[in-house]
């Protein structure tokens, strides 16, 4: 079975998160969100995946390196101008066979049952299958007693339901979105719905899932990492026996904790050093920083 994983995006509503690094390698819980989602994807059998890059795609091609790493093959598209979701797709139109695949949001973490999805689009027979959910304040789409979808919104309203950003897709549907030119996947299928053929729904639920598209969000999704724990800190750290760790937080690799330094709340990613005595509180520090000063409240 094949699979894509949408990874284009700059990130935006994440800087400072993302100006140096791609929010695909974004650490949660000390692991880069794309390979929480690939091991996601091949306990459903996925085989080989194609992922689209294009802010700090470099980054994103040396990491998954042709998928050896993660014991499947991995292509990378890398897109010099982002093409969109549904101009993403079209551009890996080559990668696909004739049996549907799936594709999934780059900045979501889950365990929806791909399976139960799968199979209820190969029952249905129409062009796409989206997943959904009861998620206020995303609940933009409506259905019909059949599970067809008869309108997408563009703003949370009663009776609908929210698109978790997981799609099932037939071969069929490139024929529906235009070549080389940026495009929203959401209109082609609203153009299918006016034509009469609109996506179908398969509905989940009692399931865990949280998109990482905000700065509080990404915190919450690294406290959820913790599992019930109060500190998370990757074993290739170096902690101070004099170091005191408050309420909780998440240490990265290779980071470095002198003497007397106090973190509370807060996710340090790796290679980070921190000075003798200085506090990290309510803070996010990314990658190769060296941090000189108190830091609360506060992104370095």
């Amino acid at each position: 079975m094949k699979a894509m994983i949408l990874a284009a995006g700059l990130g935006t509503r994440l800087r400072p998160l993302t100006l140096n690094t791609p929010k695909a390698l974004m650490p949660v819980g000390n692991v880069p969100i794309i390979d929480r989602i690939i091991e996601y994807l091949k306990t459903y059998g996925i085989s080989e995946l194609v992922v689209n890059a294009h802010h700090h795609h470099e980054q994103i091609v040396e990491h998954l390196n042709g998928g050896r790493p993660f014991g499947i093959n991995i292509d990378v598209r890398v897109e010099s101008n982002i093409l969109g979701t549904g101009g993403g797709i079209k551009n890996t139109e080559d990668f696909w066979d004739n049996a549907p695949f799936i594709v999934i949001n780059g900045d979501i973490l889950t365990n929806i049952n791909l399976r139960m999805a799968y199979e209820a689009h190969e029952r249905s027979g129409s062009l796409a299958t989206l997943i959904l959910h009861d998620q206020p304040p995303f609940n933009q789409i409506k259905i019909d007693d059949q599970r067809s979808i008869t309108h997408i919104a563009g703003e949370n309203l009663a009776n609908r339901l929210a698109f978790t950003g997981i799609h099932i897709i037939d071969p069929k549907l490139m024929a529906h979105i235009p070549e080389n030119v940026f495009s929203n996947i959401i209109h082609c299928y609203r153009e299918l719905i006016r034509e009469g053929t609109p996506p179908k729904a398969c509905i989940s639920k009692g399931h865990e899932w949280r998109d990482i598209g905000t700065i509080e969000s990404y915190v919450l999704a690294n406290k959820g990492a913790l599992k019930g724990e109060s500190f998370l800190c990757s074993p290739g750290c170096r902690i101070d026996s004099s170091v005191v760790l408050k309420d909780w937080a998440i240490i990265g690799n290779k980071t470095v904790l002198e003497q007397g330094v106090e973190v509370c709340r807060s996710i340090i990613w790796e290679k980070v050093k921190v000075k003798k005595g200085v506090k990290v509180i309510d803070s996010i520090v990314t990658a190769f920083k060296y941090v000189e000063h108190d830091l609360i409240d506060g992104i370095l």
